[in-house]
């Protein structure tokens, strides 16, 4: 079942932060911010997400979902199994892990004999909130590099403002777009009118006790 107000849906299960002071993975700060992690506990808001991911891709001939690890599994197992219902076939669902090179650089690729289920298939690459996109494009080159072809993108956010061509990828579709206003952390409108930091999402915490050792020195 798809839902009709994927925004309202994010903050009935509290996945919808906004008018707070959040610091990010990135180490800016802003005041919204999608918790992914609220939602995956909800199974029927999760799967009415992956749904419209599902629906948006239904003509294109979908065999294979594969998303990053970690929330990346989750949209991809719920996203296949709503494909398989609409196209009346098995399509399946895969996941990309991190590795780390010998210079220090990482990509993504198939382990567990993923990569032959990849190869020769087209895939949807899916993957919950796009801010640099870096995730989701290493995914890509992993399809690539196991012989699979991209279809398109989904994802639960768009934070980034992200297009497909900077994913690499033909097309993106994204579930909601929250606007990344952010800001250094020496230039925080929100730090400067003394809001406090959200110390249980992102980095607050670890930003408010760097601070305030600063602080204490």
């Amino acid at each position: 079942m798809i839902h009709p107000d994927p925004l309202s849906l994010l903050n009935d299960v509290g996945a919808l932060v906004t008018d707070d002071h959040l610091v990010y993975t990135s180490g800016r700060h802003g005041s919204s911010y999608v918790n992914k992690d609220a939602l995956y506990p909800h199974t029927a808001a999760t799967s009415a997400i992956c749904a419209q991911l599902a629906q948006h891709y239904a003509t294109v001939g979908v065999e294979v979902v594969a998303g990053p690890t970690v929330g990346g599994v989750i949209m991809a197992q719920w996203t296949a199994h709503h494909l398989s219902s609409l196209l009346g076939y098995e399509v399946l669902a895969v996941y990309a892990e991190e590795e780390v090179q010998s210079d220090g650089t990482k990509q993504r690729a198939f382990r567990r004999g993923y990569d032959r289920l990849v190869a020769g298939k087209r895939v949807l690459v899916v993957e919950d909130i796009l801010t640099t996109g870096g995730s989701a494009r290493m995914v890509v080159a992993a399809v690539g590099a196991a012989g699979g072809e991209v279809v398109g993108v989904g994802a639960l956010c768009n934070r980034g403002a992200l297009t497909a061509a900077q994913l690499n990828a033909p097309a993106l579709y994204c579930i909601s777009a929250v606007p990344l206003e952010s800001y250094a952390a020496e230039e925080c409108p929100l730090c400067a009118a003394g809001l406090p930091v959200n110390t249980r999402l992102g980095k607050g915490a670890a930003f408010v006790a760097q601070r305030d050792r600063l602080t204490s020195a």
